[in-house]
């Protein structure tokens, strides 16, 4: 039976009607009211959502009938609507709104939900019947194929996350789970802290010299904020390389800004995550021998796309050589248009000189070209109405989670399919990056035929009445996130385990990637690349000159991202004895990387360690690999859309039948096999990075 500490008469399962999470929102497309919800709604909801669960999963468990889809399975799909709405709307805000209030529910609930889940999956009882379905060959051949796979899925996740061990290993299989969950989450608080305390203060405005008027004026206000009127602040962001590097000419402020950067989670002050690391480490890998495997790395990627670490370093290690030796030319041309060696600090400064006197391509000089809400509207939205059909109408009457937060129904055919809300600029509460997430997950079975998604992006916020001009990384950002929102709005599913984004960790950046090329679609860019002061379309010798350089700076984009990935794949191919032999994460990382021949101190990882937040806090843990395993797919579907006609109402239909509106419900790479008519070709993407 279920643990006797989650025993379903310990907490009032009952909401008082004043708490928004007490029925099922009222609003259009079920947005949840965020005008009436409060930090203290969160905990009592959750209790009684958890309460609520634990009643209706006991009932299916100790169900004296013999197990069958419906009385299992769907049962289990339609369990625990209180507890799905309340940590759906938290968990899709709370990296948003990390206020001291909503940390403070994080830290508390978020291994309180852990022992919550594993009670559920280490249910023998449950376990027991849902092999039974899924032995019963009569019965599962009168199931439609995506029931067919529920099953599947079900008895899967099951059975991988420890469905099967003896009373005694899951007990600590939960015990190391709820630690798991309050370190992650530590991770993440003491992250964002310090990269906050780190935000570099400027006073003389001449040490900014060549950020655009837009980011002066968003660094004043952001020193305003923080009382120090008259100065300007700095805000770090996620990856290493901060975008303001690349336009500094001061090379001492460069300095400083990466450094700040770098320091990140290693100061040895409250917010060190340093030792964080090694716990979460050595406890995953208690984990995975507990449940049979000899690695995190192996116990992650057991049910993935790719199967096994053994056959992601099979993919990576030899481009990480390849991308390294073409790092060391790009050095080479740096420190010549330099004039002298170069540190870690100036790389990107002088990668865009050269960019510049190579190709004759001046990414500032760009950024006129790309003010946000026309790249939003007559770019990222104009190309989803040509592929797809859709429209998108701005609804002002709706609340948002917070007053920045921008919210769009979403129709297709002028069919209302879901909303998509927008929270574009930087602040405190929020941390670094950017994301996609999902608020109102679509299922016929539960009776939701809409998606409500959202989209994170960290961009400066400028002083009032001044426009928002965006980089061009910001700008492929951008439609990177919209990708991820398409397939969460497009997606079409019976059961919500495969709602939207609900798959293979290494298959959901797939579409997300697909998106960006768009970005440059001469159709697409002539309709949103206009000059925001003289209504100039950006000219076409210089498209094709960006078009020309893109395959510039490869080397150090695939090294550094390929450092974090393998890092990654480093600290979770430890076993138990080898975890716990670590004690210097520094000295780690230094071995890790030149163990695969990227240890270049001028190309440092795109995450170091003790700032890795997508491994140490986002659940891309033994999974970072996966941006460039999906560019796989990615590449060689920009392949396809190309040789087909591009931004086609028919190509979208096509790409949607058998890719992003399936959601989860299917084998991901049988169903690309049906889309592509085989398997991807690894070529484009190796020809894409420069590695051919």
């Amino acid at each position: 039976m279920l643990d006797p500490t989650d025993d379903p008469t310990n907490t009032d399962a009952r909401l008082p009607d004043d708490n928004p999470f007490a029925g099922r929102s009222d609003l259009p497309f079920s947005l949840p009211p965020f005008d009436r919800i409060s930090p203290e709604h969160y905990g009592p909801a959750l209790d009684a959502g958890m309460a609520q669960h634990r009643a209706e999963v006991e009932a299916i468990a100790g169900n004296p009938e013999p197990p069958t889809f419906d009385n299992t399975v769907v049962a289990l799909e339609r369990a625990g609507d209180l507890l799905s709405r309340t940590s759906t709307t938290f968990f899709g805000t709370s990296s948003a709104l990390a206020t001291p209030q909503i940390q403070a529910v994080q830290e508390e609930y978020a291994p309180k939900l852990t022992a919550h889940a594993d009670a559920i999956r280490l249910d023998s009882r449950l376990y027991a019947r849902i092999r039974a379905v899924h032995d019963n060959a009569e019965q599962l051949e009168a199931l439609d194929p995506e029931s067919r796979y529920l099953v599947e899925r079900y008895l899967t996740e099951f059975t991988v996350a420890g469905a099967g061990l003896d009373d005694t290993a899951k007990l600590r299989l939960r015990e190391l789970n709820e630690a798991l969950a309050t370190l992650t989450t530590r991770f993440e608080k003491q992250l964002l802290a310090d990269a906050n305390d780190l935000a570099v203060l400027v006073d003389d405005e001449a040490e900014l010299d060549g950020l655009s008027p837009g980011e002066v004026s968003a660094a004043a206000e952001a020193a305003r904020e923080h009382g120090h009127e008259g100065s300007f602040l700095v805000s770090l962001v996620l990856p290493t390389n901060h975008p303001h590097l690349a336009a500094l000419t001061n090379r001492e402020v460069r300095r400083r800004l990466h450094e700040a950067q770098r320091s990140r989670g290693s100061r040895g002050n409250d917010h060190d995550t340093r030792d964080l690391v090694l716990q979460i480490v050595r406890l995953r890998a208690e984990r995975a021998r507990l449940l049979g495997y000899p690695t995190h790395a192996a116990a992650a990627l057991a049910d993935s796309t790719a199967g096994s670490p053994q056959r992601v370093m099979e993919r990576l290690a030899p481009m990480a050589r390849a991308a390294a030796a073409n790092a060391r030319s790009e050095q080479a041309a740096l420190e010549a248009e330099a004039g002298h060696p170069i540190e870690a600090h100036d790389w990107a400064f002088w990668s865009d000189r050269v960019r510049a006197s190579k190709f004759d391509v001046d990414t500032a000089a760009m950024r006129p070209y790309f003010e946000a809400e026309r790249v939003l509207h007559e770019g990222i939205f104009f190309a989803a109405q040509k592929l797809y059909g859709l429209t998108f109408h701005e609804r002002p009457d709706l609340p948002g989670y917070h007053p920045e937060v921008r919210i769009f129904e979403v129709r297709e055919d002028g069919t209302p399919i879901g909303l998509y809300l927008l929270d574009l600029y930087t602040r405190d509460t929020k941390k670094g990056g950017a994301w996609m997430t999902s608020l109102v997950h679509q299922s016929t079975l539960l009776g939701e035929p809409h998606a409500v998604v959202t989209n994170n992006l960290n961009v400066p916020k400028p002083a009032a009445g001044e426009p928002t001009l965006l980089t061009f990384d910001e700008v492929t950002t951008f439609f990177h996130e919209f990708g991820h929102a398409l397939h969460g709005l497009l997606a079409r599913v019976t059961y919500p385990h495969f709602s939207g984004t609900r798959v293979f960790r290494d298959f959901v950046e797939y579409p997300s990637q697909v998106n960006e090329m768009w970005i440059l679609w001469p159709e697409v860019l002539a309709n949103y690349a206009i000059h925001h002061e003289t209504g100039e379309p950006m000219p076409q010798d210089l498209v094709e000159r960006l078009v020309a350089s893109r395959s510039w700076g490869e080397g150090f984009a695939t090294s550094e991202y390929l450092a974090a990935a393998l890092l990654d794949q480093a600290w979770h191919a430890l076993d138990v004895e080898q975890a716990a032999a670590v004690t210097d994460v520094a000295a780690f990382e230094r071995q890790a990387l030149a163990a695969v021949g990227l240890d270049n101190p001028l190309v440092p990882p795109r995450y170091s360690t003790p700032y890795f937040a997508h491994t140490f806090a986002y659940a891309y843990d033994a999974a970072y690999y996966a941006y460039i395993w999906s560019e796989v797919l990615d590449a060689d579907t920009v392949a396809w859309f190309t040789e087909n006609g591009g931004l086609t109402r028919a190509n979208g239909d096509h790409y949607r039948r058998y890719v992003i509106g399936l959601g989860g419900a299917g084998d991901p790479l049988a169903s690309y096999r049906e889309f592509r008519g085989r398997d991807a070709d690894p070529r484009h993407l190796l020809e894409r990075r420069g590695l051919l």
